[in-house]
Formats: structure tokens, C-alpha cells, sequence
């Protein structure tokens, strides 16, 4: 049986060997969800980005610009880091720039795996079905915050762990810490993730309908997947 581990954090990402796995990129609030919505409203292509010069230099390329620092949207961007402001947008057969504060620089980190797709509660099921599908050793990558643990991401890692349970066999004690901390929090989720740090942030940036939205579960069945450099949409 294939094996699914957690990484709670990018900067714990030394300690594990993601050469020969499937990585599994999440970034609940809201890099990752932000991406999803963007694929299921017509996006062709998304260059995820660590640094905002990266960003504004495609931009002058020709991609449209999305991101956000320490929350906010970057000043000239087309769009902030939002799933409303990209499915607001006109992005139908469109190449988009993308860079995050979290979301962007984990994907980056976790890029000589195997495969690379991106995860959120918006496309739970669809994901699931896919690393089912693809049947190897699987890492999920949690952003996190500058390089610090967040709940939420550890809660998707979770209720992906927990979707996969008679499928692949759980390694090492982060994967079982995300797979018990959804479980008791899974009735009551926007309660719980409403107390963590970034959900505060997100509330000062009046941002609460963000966080609401992007703990909805299999609204979306599209799988963003790395393709060389560029994501792009992996129907279920």
C-alpha cells in the first residue's frame, strides 16, 4: 500500500523526500483556493511566483497579475488574492502570474516532485479521486505562514488524509495529528478556523466572505496540476 505524509510547514521540508512522490500544495486561505476558482472559471494557464518582481516582469509579458503581500493585494496587480476577485474577472483562455506571501514559495519549495497538484476544500473530492488515480506515495505540503504551522491548512491535510484512509497508509505522526484535529473539528469548521491568526487578518482586511467561501467543500471538480512551469486545470 502507497503512503500519505504531511508536512506542516514548508520549512520542514528537508526532512522529507518528495523526488518520488506526488505532492499535494495547500494553501487554504487563500493562494490555493484563489487558483482553483481561477481554473474553474476559464483560466488556461497560471505561473505560480515566489517574488513579486517575478510577477510584475510577466506581467509586462502579457499575463495578468494576481497576488497579495502580508495579505493585501500588491499595488498594480490586476487582482488581489481573492476567489471572488478572479472569478469576477475575465480570465476565459487567459495565462496568469501569481504570487503569494505562503501558497507561491510552497509550491516553489515542493517542485521536484513527481507530480504537483494543487489542493483546497473547494476541490476535496475531485483531488482525492486523482491521488487515488495516480496510486503513488503521497506528500501533502501545508503552506503554512512564514514558515510557521497555520490550522487551516493542517485541517485540509486532514480531511484529505481522511478521504484516502482505506487507500494509503498513513506515515509518520503529522498525518495522524491532521487527520484527529479535523475529525473533532470537521461540524464545526468555520467556527474553528474563524480563531486562528490568519483568519483574523483576513477579518481586518475585510475579508471574512474569503474565508467563508474557500472552506466550502467539492464546489469546484478541477485539479490545477504543474505542468513544467505553468499550472493548468486537471478535470476530475
Amino acid at each position: 500500500m502507497k503512503t500519505i505524509e504531511v508536512c506542516l510547514t514548508p520549512d520542514l521540508l528537508h526532512q522529507y523526500s518528495v523526488v518520488e512522490k506526488v505532492a499535494v500544495v495547500v494553501d487554504v486561505l487563500r493562494a490555493s483556493s484563489t487558483m482553483i476558482t481561477a481554473f474553474a472559471h476559464g483560466l488556461d494557464r497560471l505561473m505560480p511566483v515566489a517574488y513579486v518582481e517575478g510577477c510584475l516582469a510577466l506581467q509586462r509579458l502579457g499575463y495578468m497579475s494576481a497576488g497579495e503581500r502580508d495579505g493585501a493585494k500588491v499595488e498594480g496587480f490586476d487582482f488581489g488574492n481573492s476567489p471572488y476577485d478572479v472569478m469576477n474577472g475575465d480570465l476565459s483562455g487567459k495565462s496568469l502570474a501569481m504570487t503569494t506571501t505562503n501558497g507561491t514559495l510552497a509550491i516553489e519549495k515542493a517542485k521536484s516532485a513527481k507530480k504537483l497538484m494543487i489542493g483546497a476544500f473547494l476541490n476535496l473530492s475531485a483531488l482525492a479521486e486523482r491521488v487515488k488515480e495516480l496510486n503513488e506515495n503521497t506528500l501533502i505540503v501545508c503552506a503554512g505562514w512564514k514558515g510557521h504551522i497555520n490550522l487551516e491548512d493542517t485541517l485540509f491535510a486532514g480531511a484529505l488524509v481522511s478521504k484516502l484512509g482505506d487507500h494509503f497508509e498513513m506515515k509518520g505522526d503529522s498525518a495522524l495529528a491532521a487527520q484527529l484535529m479535523y475529525n473533532t473539528s470537521k461540524d464545526n469548521l468555520y467556527e474553528v478556523v474563524s480563531q486562528t491568526s490568519h483568519a483574523k487578518r483576513l477579518k481586518k482586511l475585510s475579508a471574512e466572505k474569503d474565508m467563508r467561501f474557500c472552506l466550502e467543500p467539492d464546489k469546484y471538480d478541477v485539479v490545477p496540476i504543474l505542468d513544467s512551469e505553468h499550472l493548468v486545470a486537471q478535470p476530475s
